[in-house]
Formats: C-alpha cells, structure tokens, sequence
C-alpha cells in the first residue's frame, strides 16, 4: 500500500534545514502542499532569516511539488496563528502539523542558567503547543488531522547534560498522551516521533562515521507513517539509521500493601515485586492506574473480610 498524500496540507516546523527539511521535502514528494515554517535562527535559537526556509520551498517547487514559507516564531502564538491562516488562505485547510522546530542549550544542572532551561522549553514544549493549539479547531472542524509531536531518547530516558532538553521532550509526550484522546473522536490522531539523526543539533556529538549512518533519512520514513491517513494513534515511535522501534510508558502488576504504620518499611521490602516487569500493562488512559490499585485494595478488603 503507497503512503500519499495528495490533496493534503501539512505544516513542518523547523524545515529549514536537517531533519525538518527533509520531513518537508518527503510530504511534498509524496503529493502534499507544504508551509515550510523555520526562524532561521542558530542552534542555540539566536538570530533569525527567512532564506533556510525560502531556499527549502524553491527545492519543492523546482521538483514540480508546492511550498510556501513562513520565518514565524514557535513561541509567538500570534506569529503561529498567522502561519495557519496563511496555509488556509492559501490551500483552505490544514491536515498535518509536524512539530520539529528545536533549539539546544546544553550544560549540566547545576552550570545550567534558568533562562537557558526556560528557553528550551519555550521553543520544545510551548512552541509545539502553540502550533496545536493554532490547528486544533480547524482539525476538529474538518473531522481529520495527523499531529506528530517530535520527542526524544533524552527525554525518554535522559541524557547527561540536557535536563532541559529532556524535560521538554518528555513532556511532549504527555501532551501527545491527552490530545490523542481528546482528538479521537474527530478523527485526529497524535503521536510522537523519537529520531536519532545527524543534523546540526547533533553534528558536535558523534564522530563522522556514525553521523554518516545518521543520516536525517533515515528517521523521515517513520514521520509519513505518523502524517500518514492510516496513521496510529498514541504511538511513540522512535528511528534512526534506517531502524524503527516503539517506546511504552509501561505499568506492572504491582503489590497491595495497605496503609499500616509500618508500610513504608513492607513497601522497601518488597520493593522487587513492584518493580517486576512480568505482566506489565500500557495504560489506555491514566485512569488505568488507579483502576489497579483500587482492584487491589478491593481484593484485599475482601481476602479479610
């Protein structure tokens, strides 16, 4: 079965350059119009040009596909509301947003400037709110959308040296947990995207010839299936170098202690048995794990009854 996407409008965040412009060139390959959206700023978020995604929309065009470019800043809802309106004025909707627009300002916790922690997250977490936020309506109204919230493995399961960073990815995933469910209805699936790739955001981190094998390619396969009409929903999926896996926040079994005066010392007793992974559960909704463990108070109740 061939992914495309003809008729459908997409929206890719930080397409300027590395792994964004490559998501943007692969949707409008694959018959997507595409609002190549990039500040154009550093690595580190500094500064601001149109070029990197003006110069992303020419290499659409001169490939027969269609491109329009927007320098809008993430954080600037207003920017971001405009940016919306500029795809439907244009093509009259919005099927796909491609949160990937990031920026690093990597030091230890404790080197680590409160603006610099602050930042990340404005441009991670808050810049990909803005952007579902400026969609979410529009999606609802039409009864379609395809949202794929760009995670991390250092969100996932940290890195040394970006708790910021960190935190902001691993937040996505908790935005993407909730709007998968609320978005369910109308037809809007949400997932996040967990890439390792070489781009400039990495180029400073591996030698040459992992960063060859990292190419940026190599994780756009994922994306389509994400953006794609037959998209899951709530999947993490994570790829790099050719290879895809899937992520789980998972629940085990767990034990029903109670709450005695001395459970605190039961529960480092027993510490093994909550921790065991065998007949580990993912949760449909947060919900689940209160669900288990008013189920185990309820069979306790009933063992001393």
């Amino acid at each position: 079965m061939s992914i495309e996407f003809k008729g459908r409008v997409a929206i890719v965040t930080g397409a300027g350059g590395g792994l964004g412009r490559q998501h943007a060139l692969a949707l409008a390959a694959r018959g997507a119009k595409v609002v190549v959206n990039d500040l154009g700023g550093a690595r580190d978020g500094s500064g601001g040009s149109a070029s990197a995604a003006q110069a992303v929309v020419d290499e659409i065009r001169a490939a027969g596909g269609e491109a329009i470019a927007n320098g809008a800043s993430v954080t600037d809802f207003e920017a971001v509301q405009a940016m919306v309106q500029q795809a439907v004025d244009t093509w009259g909707r919005v099927d796909i947003l491609v949160n990937n627009a990031g920026i690093l300002r990597d030091k230890t916790f404790a080197k680590m400037e409160l603006a610099d922690f602050k930042l990340v997250m404005d441009v991670h977490l808050m810049g990909a709110v803005n952007c579902t936020k400026a969609v979410w309506a529009l999606m609802n109204e039409q009864k379609y959308g395809r949202i794929v919230m760009t995670t991390s493995s250092s969100g996932l399961y940290g890195n040394f040296g970006q708790s910021n960073y960190g935190a902001a990815k691993m937040a996505l995933v908790g935005l993407m947990q909730t709007l998968s469910l609320e978005g369910a209805k109308n037809n809007i699936r949400v997932n996040c995207l967990a890439p390792t790739a070489a781009t400039r955001m990495t180029e400073d981190l591996m030698p040459a010839e992992v960063l060859e094998a990292l190419k940026p390619e190599g994780v756009v396969p994922a994306m389509l299936v994400l953006a794609s009409q037959d998209a899951p929903t709530r999947a993490i999926l994570c790829a790099g170098a050719g290879a895809f896996e899937a992520a789980h926040i998972t629940l085990t079994q767990g034990v029903h202690i109670g709450i005695a005066p001395d459970a605190p010392e039961e529960l480092v007793a027993r510490m093994a048995e909550v921790t065991d992974r065998a007949g580990e559960q993912v949760p449909m909704s947060g919900a689940a794990q209160g669900a288990v463990e008013i189920g185990k108070a309820m069979e306790a109740a009933k063992a001393l009854a």
